[in-house]
């Protein structure tokens, strides 16, 4: 196991030659101090832990790594699933992106485009929330986006599941978290 910066495993993610939304999400408070644990899945691409912090209102650090190769049998009842969703499940349950940048001006202009193309059609032809979310993450040329479960201020069961499943990366993990934060002095406020 490589445990990096939580920059390098979005990365991964984004650069992964999958279905952008396959994706699937779990995340919520640490479970002992500062910061969010998340875990990251796509059939296709493995699943992915990171542990976060807000170093300050503009700055977040942390790290992750790699926890599986795949989502199997035991894993896939912890993640969200990807089915048609009723908008009182979306409250329950939320949606994540993860966004690359446009890569110059003109690459801004055409996603913009289509962006307005995109809710202009919607506007017209009244349809899903979730159908609205997926075309949208289409015209943003979104690599990876889906359901995610979230507690802000709370941890999901299925996070607690997932800590427990994978729990010699966890420590590990949280130990090098909990170095950045020493490391960056920052206690329980921010600097």
């Amino acid at each position: 196991m490589h445990i990096r910066d939580w920059q390098e495993i979005l990365t991964d993610v984004t650069e992964a030659d999958v279905d952008p939304d396959g994706w699937r999400a779990v995340a919520g408070t640490r479970q002992k101090g500062l910061g969010e644990d998340l875990f990251l899945g796509h059939p296709n691409a493995g699943v992915y832990e990171l542990k976060t912090y807000a170093k300050n209102p503009r700055e977040l650090r942390g790290v992750g790594t790699q926890v599986a190769r795949r989502i199997d049998d035991e894993l896939d009842p912890l993640l969200p699933q990807q089915t048609q969703q009723q908008d009182s499940e979306l409250d329950e349950q939320g949606r994540f992106a993860v966004q690359s940048p446009p890569t110059d001006e003109e690459h801004a202009k055409s996603m913009a485009k289509r962006l307005e193309e995109t809710v202009r059609v919607h506007a017209e032809a009244p349809t899903s929330s979730d159908d609205f979310f997926t075309d949208v993450m289409d015209a943003l040329e979104s690599p990876a986006f889906g359901p995610m479960k979230y507690e802000f201020d709370g941890r999901p069961e299925e996070l607690n599941e997932l800590t427990e499943t994978f729990e010699d990366a966890d420590d590990l993990l949280a130990k090098d978290l909990d170095d950045l934060v020493e490391t960056d002095e920052v206690g329980r406020g921010f600097q």
